[in-house]
């Protein structure tokens, strides 16, 4: 059952997630960036772009440093001869092995080798990337820790359809006190917008938490490209460090 933009925050804590499908027109593939959090450590970020690549950075290095910085400030999206998107270090990797050549599975079975979890006890973050290098096909991948502490990985890849996307995210359930990682195959929603900026509106607003909760969000990148051998891609993000200092302002 595919579910819509609004059904998000059904999820109540994804932690970071990700996106990757078509537009309704099927005239742009899609990427998608998200990142929701409950310490002050990882509130303390926003995302900014630099030249070909979109990377998370410190509002407040102060309270982000009373957390591992290593695991909040990384390469959240590359853009070159393709799209590598990812929670952590790995997506350089990704990047470093995008080609038309070998298929979106095939990338990323190769760039996650050697990757684990993260390592944050108790919490063991997974890592969770994607990769698209021609608008026929996407893949999505998670890396999580299993029962007796090994790496548990899961790839899959998929045809891209017009109006229709993949998502996957570090956490699911309802749990305040503790996050359940994200379990079984991607799930299907319905992409409706028609440009990056729609896009990036309707997750973020999905997100948003009903009345008397507290506010996870923390940033949402969209990404829109026509054509990824010539590299054009529209780019929006969305701080809510900010929107909140603009409305305060």
């Amino acid at each position: 059952m595919k579910e819509t933009l609004k059904n998000l925050r059904q999820k109540e804590y994804p932690g970071r997630l990700i996106i990757l499908g078509q537009d309704p027109g099927a005239h742009n593939v899609i990427a998608v960036y998200a990142i929701t959090a409950r310490s002050p450590s990882s509130q303390a970020r926003k995302l900014v772009r630099k030249a070909d690549s979109i990377w998370t950075e410190a509002t407040d290095e102060k309270t982000l440093s009373t957390g591992k910085t290593e695991l909040l400030l990384y390469p959240t999206i590359y853009l070159s001869q393709g799209i590598a998107i990812g929670n952590g270090q790995q997506t350089l990797d990704i990047r470093n092995n995008l080609t038309s050549e070998k298929s979106p599975l095939q990338i990323l079975c190769t760039a996650l080798d050697g990757w684990s979890y993260e390592n944050d006890p108790p919490i063991f973050t997974p890592r969770i990337s994607g990769c698209l290098v021609s608008s026929e096909r996407a893949a999505l991948g998670l890396i999580k820790r299993s029962g007796n502490g090994s790496a548990f990985r899961s790839i899959f890849e998929f045809p891209l359809i017009a109006g229709e996307g993949f998502l996957i995210s570090t956490y699911q359930g309802k749990s305040r006190d503790s996050v359940l990682a994200f379990a079984g195959e991607p799930e299907q929603v319905k992409l409706e917008a028609r440009s990056a900026e729609d896009l990036a509106e309707a997750v973020y607003l999905s997100l948003a938490p009903t009345k008397g909760e507290r506010d996870l969000r923390v940033a949402v990148v969209s990404v829109f490209s026509s054509d990824l051998i010539s590299d054009q891609y529209d780019v929006v993000i969305i701080n809510r460090y900010e929107r909140e200092t603009n409305f305060n302002g």
